[in-house]
């Protein structure tokens, strides 16, 4: 497995997304994951799985340092002590004295952005998250973390896929060696139906959700975390990484539409 350093931290460029699975299905899909090999395990406050995560994680055998597990805090606990408060609970919940990667879910309109970030700094420096990052922030967000707070950010999580240009967010990052770590990889299942890429697979033996998985990792400086429960599906995931693209077949998804945003909740930011 490939992985990107960024702000101290090793991060395995493929990673579980786990978003709507809870309970012991979402513990026996860890469980799986990590059993084939999987080593990034991506979840939040607001999946209400942290539990089953930590038990997955408890029973699984595998050495801390060898495991990376990013969480997220809730648009509404943006304020410093409901931070820290929100950390305690999810440390506690995974079974873990820290977590390699803590961020920001969503900006919200009401938040104090440098408190935000003077919060998570000092949780890094207690030893709380080994780094600290965001998700879903817009190019105008992200420079004004970077270059008017400075905040020392690994990562920008977002919604990213083939159906779906993120170039100039890309490479704002790019420059600055921060990570894209990109969820709804597969375009929430639309990637397996489209033709394009089911005949790129065929020329390769491949599924057309693998396409578009290699696609992303064939970009510099991109993670990705799809969601996938079953065994199947994880395997066939990794295996996604064994897929050659050829120029034809960048080209190819290249000429795809890429206007299509899937996420975008009422109290998101306003899209550059």
């Amino acid at each position: 497995m490939d992985h990107l350093q960024t702000q101290g931290i090793n991060l395995p460029r493929l990673g579980l997304g786990t978003y709507r699975m809870q309970g012991d299905a979402c513990r026996a899909a860890v469980e799986s994951a990590l059993a084939l090999g999987y080593r990034h395990i991506d979840t939040a406050e607001m999946y209400a799985n942290e539990e089953a995560i930590g038990a997955a994680i408890a029973s699984s055998g595998i050495a801390r340092r060898d495991l990376h597990v990013t969480t997220k805090v809730w648009v509404e606990n943006l304020a410093p002590d409901a931070i820290r408060r929100a950390l305690d609970t999810s440390l506690n919940k995974l079974r873990l004295e820290a977590v390699d990667l803590y961020l920001v879910h969503w900006p919200s309109r009401s938040m104090n952005l440098p408190d935000v970030f003077k919060t998570l700094g000092k949780l890094k420096e207690e030893g709380r998250t080994r780094a600290i990052g965001v998700a879903n922030f817009t190019l105008k967000l992200l420079k004004t973390t970077v270059e008017e707070i400075g905040a020392p950010i690994a990562c920008n999580q977002i919604e990213h896929h083939v159906m779906l240009d993120q170039s100039k967010v890309k490479a704002y990052l790019d420059v600055r060696k921060i990570p894209l770590i990109a969820y709804c990889p597969l375009a929430q299942g639309r990637a397996a139906s489209d033709e394009t890429l089911i005949r790129i697979g065929k020329k390769h033996n491949a599924a057309a959700a693998q396409v578009a998985l290699r696609w992303l990792l064939d970009h510099d400086n991109v993670a990705a975390i799809p969601k996938a429960s079953r065994r199947e599906s994880q395997q066939a995931n990794l295996d996604a990484l064994k897929i050659a693209l050829d120029d034809d077949d960048r080209k190819a998804i290249a000429r795809l539409p890429k206007d299509k945003r899937f996420v975008s909740p009422g109290f998101g930011p306003d899209w550059d």
